[in-house]
């Protein structure tokens, strides 16, 4: 279960503003998202990376979006459908409880969340079990540092306890990197796929 003390939704201003400071697009073109592929977007919300994702692999690829809040996800939905994209499907529930597949994305896409779920090696063995051979487990999350933004420091994880917990999981770290001024992206690989 995700937990969320508060709500999710943002107005067209919150998104601009958070535009200033993270680019989704960059973002996912720096993980290498391509047409045609399959992006599993873990606690999704209102889409600030799955409608780009949606954009990006295009009329043959597929966006899966999970998220516990009805309301984000309703919203989501109203979005993708304004834009014309029909390759959003939604699924409401907790990450924890939820494998769409085994094997079948091209990306498994925390963006900024995985600090919210109770059981995030839980979370994170879905993820492994999603992957594709190839496929890529992506977090991006707060700095564990002082920031003007963000939820407190105590509530953030570091890179390494970000990458510990991936391990735990069954996954193989392949980069950690910064991303912006406020966050680092760490990908990794399901373990025993690694080599491909």
């Amino acid at each position: 279960m995700m937990h969320r003390g508060h709500s999710r939704r943002h107005s067209p201003e919150d998104e601009a503003a958070r535009r200033r400071w993270q680019h989704p697009e960059s973002i996912l073109e720096g993980i290498g998202l391509a047409s045609g592929a399959t992006f599993i977007d873990v606690g999704c919300g209102e889409g600030f990376f799955a409608l780009p994702a949606a954009r990006m692999v295009g009329p043959r690829g597929r966006v899966c979006g999970i998220d516990i809040d009805a309301e984000a996800l309703d919203l989501l939905q109203e979005k993708a459908f304004s834009e014309g994209l029909d390759n959003v499907v939604l699924h409401r529930g907790m990450a924890e409880e939820i494998v769409l597949c085994n094997g079948c994305a091209d990306v498994v896409f925390f963006g900024i969340d995985l600090h919210d779920f109770v059981d995030p090696v839980r979370v994170l063995r879905n993820a492994e079990r999603m992957a594709a051979g190839s496929g890529l487990i992506v977090d991006v999350d707060w700095k564990k540092e002082p920031l003007p933004l963000g939820p407190p420091t105590a509530k953030k994880f570091s890179t390494e306890h970000a990458a510990a917990l991936m391990a735990e999981a069954g996954l193989a770290v392949r980069t950690v990197a910064e991303s912006g001024p406020y966050h680092y992206i760490v990908t990794a690989v399901p373990e025993d796929k690694k080599g491909n």
